[in-house]
């Protein structure tokens, strides 16, 4: 357990170190990502970039488990 929560902290590092060139591939404003604006606020709701990087961690993790 301890390893899981080091390896995901380091994961997290990572991709907050990487945000800035990660933005650049549009990630977070595909096409089908949901955004509500409104007077006082806002909502938004990356539905698309959510299943694509869900779809790329699992074909990832499907070829480094066999």
């Amino acid at each position: 357990m301890p390893r899981l929560l080091i390896l995901g902290g380091l994961a997290l590092v990572a991709a907050g170190v990487l945000w800035p060139y990660l933005a650049r591939l549009g990630l977070g404003r595909l096409p089908g990502d949901i955004v509500i604006r409104g007077e006082h606020g806002g909502f938004y709701f990356p539905i698309m970039t959510c299943i694509l990087v869900s779809l790329v961690l699992s074909a990832l993790f499907w070829l480094f488990g066999r």
